[in-house]
């Protein structure tokens, strides 16, 4: 019994620590999921079908994606924007050192 709840911590150890963090500069206030990021450092998760962008470790906000993958590994983080009633909004972003585009609904 021992050795199942101890396995069965360690599972969820590496599952919580496999949580991979990427970083995003916004140079402009930006919309995400709703919410109005101001310009800055942010990082953010995939979490299920959803992106979590956190600000100092606190998440700031969600928004619903598709994820999609290249054919080649994009060589640095970038992101495609769309300007609609004078505010960015984003629309993608392609994740470095990944193959993954992530595409907000």
């Amino acid at each position: 019994m021992k050795k199942v709840l101890l396995f069965a911590c360690l599972l969820a150890g590496v599952a919580f620590a496999s949580t991979k963090k990427y970083s995003i500069t916004l140079y402009a206030p930006t919309m995400i999921g709703g919410t109005e990021l101001k310009a800055g450092d942010y990082k953010f998760e995939l979490q299920n079908q959803k992106i979590v962008i956190l600000n100092n470790g606190k998440e700031t906000t969600e928004a619903s994606v598709k994820v999609e993958t290249g054919d080649t590994k994009y060589a640095s983080t970038s992101a495609t924007f769309a300007n609609a009633d004078g505010k960015n909004k984003l629309e993608q972003i392609c994740v470095g050192g990944t193959n993954m585009k992530l595409v907000l609904d």
